[in-house]
């Protein structure tokens, strides 16, 4: 929790105490008031007279911090994710660029709960994500659709939020009007689930373009392929070699042994 919001948390619950701490001195005064004088001064007048002043002793104590509170300037509120110097500073980073984008996003469908539109909203989320994987990738003859791909999503984002800012207006309208405003916001609604159907596919020819373009003109397989085929080959022909070597040693060796061993045997005798 931030400074301010404490502030003002405080601030709330002082008012809220010396107001009640002011109904209950000027209750306990009425009552006081009222029944002292059916019976005299006695000891339950007392009690009604020290509740009375008590009350309002505490309600003036209350009021007094409550004014000394809010005389106090409240701190400055922290340092917001759409602030346009915070947003600077972390499009800079991936990282930022990427929590930003989740904010942004979770924004924009908080908006949208409970539309009609909720679940094409979702999909064109999920198509969007995957469009911004292919982007890179999409060059040559393909980058026209990037650009297309972009307009697109824009579009199809502003219409989204005017279906939805018009369906929070049907319940407010006018029940003479209300029926031209839900034939409209239908037509909205259409429109974006065709649109989003129509983005979709064309993500999913952005994606045969970018399968496709990674294969060669001649064969199917990339010349990466082969070239990590030779590479394990020479690897795992050097690694036969360097066991050979090391085997052959050994028997050398081996030999070497029994016959050093017959030599010192003839010298012996």
């Amino acid at each position: 929790m931030d400074e301010r919001t404490r502030y003002f948390r405080r601030l709330k619950r002082l008012r809220g105490a010396a107001r009640r701490w002011s109904v209950l001195g000027a209750g306990f005064t009425g009552a006081a008031v009222v029944l002292t004088p059916y019976a005299g001064i006695g000891i339950a007048d007392a009690a009604w007279a020290a509740a009375a002043g008590g009350s309002a002793v505490l309600a003036w104590f209350r009021w007094s911090d409550h004014r000394e509170l809010a005389a106090t300037p409240a701190p400055p509120p922290p340092p917001a994710i759409g602030s346009p110097k915070l947003a600077a500073a972390l499009e800079r980073i991936p990282a930022g660029r990427t929590v930003l984008q989740e904010v942004r996003r979770q924004k924009n469908r908080y908006a949208l709960r409970g539309s009609a539109i909720a679940a094409s909203w979702d999909r064109l989320d999920r198509a969007s994500q995957t469009m911004s994987g292919l982007n890179g990738m999409l060059t040559g003859l393909g980058e026209p659709a990037a650009i297309e791909a972009a307009g697109a999503e824009q579009w199809l984002r502003e219409l989204g939020q005017r279906v939805a800012s018009v369906e929070r207006a049907i319940p407010l309208s006018h029940p003479d009007r209300r029926a031209v405003l839900e034939r409209s916001h239908a037509g909205l609604a259409e429109q974006f689930t065709e649109g989003v159907l129509e983005y979709e596919n064309l993500v999913a020819a952005a994606a045969s373009y970018v399968a496709e373009d990674g294969h060669p003109m001649a064969d199917s397989r990339h010349p990466a392929y082969f070239s990590l085929i030779e590479a394990a080959d020479r690897l795992r022909g050097l690694a036969e070699g360097l066991a050979e070597l090391r085997t052959g040693d050994l028997r050398t060796s081996e030999i070497k042994i029994p016959s050093e061993r017959a030599g010192s045997a003839d010298t012996s005798t």
